[in-house]
């Protein structure tokens, strides 16, 4: 009880395991393993060697003190209900996990960043940028992790093989936010509660349909 589900559930592990041990768009395989000492996944061939963890990346905010004036007058029964969604596994990611000095992890650092305030689309777009060599506020770490990216050859190959379809426009050239996007010119935060109940209600509907394109992949856990 109370134990983040990322470090401490063995189901969670076993679902991104099956999930992400898949063909990349090279067509090689891209095999994870659970049993590498002091590494939560653990992928190593000739691809390269990668340290991945887990990470819920759709936040509702209910533990954010600079945004307590606006989640305390939004609906407590309903923003719990679609937090319990979000921490289903269309709401889970996995990353590199291993610290570059001067840039940190990928999981941190969305964190720590107060314009991508943990947000997912956010990152995603960050993502997004990288491929096509703009700047972001995740430039350094995703720089850092360059190797990690270059497995799913471009922006489409990394949103097909994470079933991230519902988060991008049909041609993947565009993020699809859930709030208006202010061009990372100030916080990714929610800053009304008009703001905040369109992002809760977007997130809510791309965690369902990822959870859909996942269900539809019928692997066996």
């Amino acid at each position: 009880m109370g134990k983040d589900p990322d470090s401490w559930s063995p189901t969670l592990r076993r679902y991104h395991k099956a999930l992400w041990s898949r063909e990349l768009p090279s067509g090689q395989v891209f095999t994870l393993m659970d049993d590498v000492p002091k590494r939560y996944l653990s992928h190593d061939s000739h691809l390269g060697s990668f340290a991945l963890s887990s990470d819920s990346v759709i936040p509702t905010y209910l533990g954010w003190k600079r945004m307590g004036p606006i989640v305390s007058r939004a609906p407590f029964w309903k923003t719990q209900k679609i937090q319990r969604e979000c921490y289903t596994i269309g709401g889970m990611m996995i990353w590199p996990s291993t610290t570059v000095p001067g840039a940190g992890t990928i999981n941190g650092m969305r964190g720590l960043n107060l314009k991508i305030a943990d947000r997912f689309d956010l990152t995603l777009e960050c993502v997004r940028r990288h491929y096509s060599g703009d700047e972001s506020p995740l430039s350094a770490v995703i720089d850092a992790n360059a190797e990690f990216f270059q497995l799913f050859c471009d922006f489409g190959g990394f949103v097909d093989f994470f079933l991230l379809q519902d988060l991008v426009d049909p041609d993947m050239q565009k993020v699809r936010f859930m709030t208006c996007f202010n061009g990372f010119s100030r916080t990714g935060l929610p800053d009304t509660l008009e703001a905040y109940k369109s992002y809760l209600d977007n997130a809510r509907t791309f965690v369902n349909a990822r959870n859909r394109r996942i269900a539809a992949l019928e692997i066996t856990v």
